[in-house]
């Protein structure tokens, strides 16, 4: 069984979802692929004790505290490769950011492979489960363009603002490239 519960943020509703004693969902109202990932019915239940402790971790993360990935139980649901890049995006500190690249390099390495496909790390980011949490909204264009958020560029500009990361190089692109 999966289970949800709602969070209201400043940058809009989030829904929460576990499977009883992870964390294996977190997406903002209007993401796509929201609830992507779970493959049966959400129940609402929102007094589940992991709940709290998300909860807790997102009253610390919007109060401009900066929560360690570490504190939440997560267990996003994914293929071993996606598994891979979602944690990488774990490792980017908070107020900083990585690009696409840096993250098929990471990638690369730790699964023994000479490259990794753009592409491929673009849609691993763009399919995180577990949006602000697993910071998806860290990465970049190795050009500074701001690409491919599925929540919307413009709350990952908020999410990128609100984390004082020093925005003077970084763009909005013309043509939208969220996977």
């Amino acid at each position: 069984m999966f289970y949800s519960a709602q969070y209201p943020s400043p940058f809009g509703l989030i829904t929460l979802a576990s499977d009883g004693d992870h964390l294996i969902g977190l997406w903002i109202e209007g993401q796509k692929y929201f609830a992507g990932t779970v493959t049966e019915e959400l129940i609402e239940n929102p007094d589940l004790p992991v709940f709290a402790a998300a909860r807790n971790w997102l009253d610390k993360y919007f109060a401009g505290q900066k929560p360690f990935v570490s504190e939440l139980p997560l267990s996003p649901q994914g293929t071993p490769f996606r598994q891979a890049v979602w944690d990488v995006l774990c490792e980017i500190p908070y107020g900083e950011v990585m690009t696409y690249g840096e993250i098929g390099k990471i990638v690369a390495v730790r699964m023994n492979k000479a490259s990794m496909s753009g592409q491929a790390i673009g849609g691993a980011v763009g399919h995180n489960p577990i949006s602000i949490i697993i910071p998806c909204h860290r990465v970049v264009g190795s050009n500074g363009s701001l690409t491919g958020y599925a929540g919307g560029i413009d709350k990952k500009i908020k999410l990128l603002e609100h984390e004082s990361v020093d925005m003077s190089h970084l763009f909005v692109p013309d043509k939208s490239t969220a996977p």
